[in-house]
């Protein structure tokens, strides 16, 4: 599916896990899509793979100044301190609000979903993750399930990077059929 012209926003702080960063990116862009690294790091943002750090890459946008109408579609990537770091810079809440409450496709990985329930976003969706996250996902009013994707009203969740194939394919459907009604969050 071609998803020609559209801008998606990935949205990482320090310590994301680059291979679910540089595995969907890809996909995005070899299906036609253009994206941004949107972040609260100044200049370039540090990836790791699992315990190490692995490659840095340029901060396309501060989220200071993103704007969540420029893009169609956000991507927000696992590792444990990248979501944990965005769930507490209100800027970055904020900037994800602005997709739930436009219903447009968001993307979600492993830890990922950590920001997604800051947000208010979460209640009443089925969505899985990392299975560690299972308990905070029920807590917030999600049915957790344990699959390799879940796509639930434009939101498409997988639990970890051997799903990175899985998900990147629902994504880019999702991004093809656009928005998916706007639903507030909590």
């Amino acid at each position: 599916m071609s998803i020609q012209g559209k801008r998606v926003a990935i949205l990482v702080a320090e310590g994301f896990e680059l291979s679910e960063m540089t595995g969907p990116k890809k996909a995005l862009e070899e299906a036609g899509a253009s994206t941004a690294i949107v972040s609260p790091a100044k200049g370039e943002v540090q990836g790791w793979k699992h315990f190490e750090k692995a490659d840095k890459f340029k901060v396309d946008v501060p989220v200071d100044a993103a704007n969540a109408e420029e893009f169609d579609a956000l991507l927000l990537p696992g590792g444990v301190a990248n979501p944990d770091q965005l769930r507490g810079n209100p800027k970055a809440v904020q900037f994800v609000k602005r997709f739930v409450d436009a219903g447009k496709p968001i993307g979600v990985i492993c830890h990922g979903p950590w920001t997604l329930i800051e947000a208010g976003a979460v209640k009443g969706r089925t969505m899985t993750s990392w299975p560690t996250l299972k308990t905070d996902l029920q807590n917030a009013g999600a049915k957790w399930v344990d699959q390799e994707v879940v796509v639930d009203a434009g939101i498409v969740s997988s639990r970890k990077p051997d799903d990175i194939p899985a998900f990147s394919r629902k994504l880019i459907e999702e991004i093809g059929e656009g928005r998916h009604g706007q639903r507030r969050a909590a």
